[in-house]
């Protein structure tokens, strides 16, 4: 797709996302500021994306018959998956029918939606080194896999999740039956499955973003952006930097497991590759068709973020991944349980030299749900870690 139209005319280049969350957002900005039309679909009303689109729609996405009609309706040119918990059958089967183009493809949407088709394919298709890992079915199958095998310690993951979202490690016998329970509660679909996986002692962990992008020949084109670092807590995000110093042969290791993940799953797009490194071995560990939550931080380090990237990279348009300057992100957590928050502290925030806030508008506020992000650009990334905990410490999210 080289040719583009204009919003709201019978001309207009049509870009749909399932899933409006903050990520969403930053993609359907970027879209529309090359003039594409855009629909954000999420399950709640007035999601992040949703404020910011052209047209806004709510569905169950995981209705394989809500999801037709409304693809079927509104006739986009794209659909843009940007969550797991979606009706991936139904748009392998809209897309074979060629009703619609998914972004990077139908098979890769259903493959990574849940963990368990992405495990298989790098670890047994693909032969990539990954954690040893098994899936369970119920308290007393995980329980097995640990004494038979996985050992102690081991991490415990809904096959689907997202931001990490019921995750645990496992240190002992007495942490099973509340990792299964914390599993049960915090995956994106209910269907009592988890994946049990070895841990692995590494030396850190990193987001490789891969770009498969059309190349002037015609040809699909993968590129690399600088290595972004990351630390989790519980399996989520709270802070990233980039770019994350690696030995050259890590980095290469890195870029040819994300090369190898992202051909086999094909299309176009951006594709989020996190890794485990230890020394000079790497670990595939996951992959997201799709922007990744710790690179928000390429709001601030890249020439293009992750964001228009994936936009440029979908509507077959040429992308640029170099690195502007060294930068980090750190997480407003929003601290209450609440509906329509204020944030007191703004002001404070931003005479923090060198930095930047994303308050992503999202209608309710739990104590640990993701609801802004602080990122700090710099000469160094120990400078911009500091300054972008500093400015989101001074944000204080409250009930009105």
């Amino acid at each position: 797709m080289t040719t583009l139209g204009t919003p709201l005319s019978p001309h207009a280049t049509k870009v749909m996302l399932l899933g409006s969350g903050e990520l969403g957002k930053e993609v359907l900005i970027a879209l529309q500021r090359l003039g594409v039309e855009t629909i954000a679909v999420d399950r709640y009303d007035n999601a992040p994306g949703q404020q910011v689109a052209h047209h806004a729609r709510t569905i169950t996405m995981s209705d394989p018959a809500q999801l037709k009609a409304l693809i079927e309706a509104e006739r986009p040119h794209l659909v843009v998956p940007e969550i797991e918990a979606i009706a991936t059958p139904m748009l392998e089967e809209l897309e074979a029918a060629g009703t619609v183009r998914v972004i990077p493809t139908a098979r890769a949407a259903r493959l990574t939606m849940d963990r368990e088709g992405i495990r298989v394919l790098a670890a047994e298709t693909l032969g990539l080194p990954t954690s040893p890992y098994k899936f369970c079915n119920s308290l007393n199958e995980l329980q097995a896999a640990i004494d038979t095998g996985i050992g102690y310690p081991c991490i415990v993951k809904p096959v689907m999740s997202s931001s990490g979202k019921g995750q645990s490690k496992i240190a002992g016998l007495d942490d099973v039956k509340k990792a299964w329970d914390y599993a049960m509660a915090g995956g994106r679909v209910s269907h009592g499955r988890v994946i049990v996986e070895g841990f692995i002692d590494f030396d850190y962990e990193i987001t490789q973003l891969t770009v498969r992008s059309v190349g002037a020949d015609g040809e699909i084109e993968t590129h690399f952006c600088d290595p972004i670092g990351h630390v989790q807590v519980s399996g989520d995000y709270v802070e990233s930097w980039q770019p994350h110093p690696m030995h050259p042969a890590a980095l290469e290791k890195s870029r040819q497991i994300a090369q190898a993940v992202t051909e086999n799953l094909g299309g176009q797009g951006l594709f989020g590759v996190e890794l485990f490194v230890k020394g000079q071995d790497v670990w595939f560990s996951e992959v997201s068709p799709r922007p990744h939550d710790t690179g928000l931080v390429t709001l601030c380090t890249q020439h293009q973020s992750e964001f228009e990237l994936h936009a440029r990279a979908i509507l077959g348009l040429p992308v640029d991944t170099s690195l502007r300057n060294p930068g980090a992100s750190a997480v407003i957590y929003g601290g209450v349980d609440a509906v329509g928050i204020v944030f007191d502290g703004v002001e404070q925030a931003l005479r923090v030299p060198d930095t930047d806030l994303r308050l992503f508008g999202k209608p309710e506020s739990f104590v640990k749900r993701r609801m802004g992000v602080a990122l700090a650009r710099a000469s160094d990334v120990d400078t911009a870690r500091a300054n972008a905990k500093l400015a989101a410490s001074k944000v204080k999210p409250r009930a009105a």
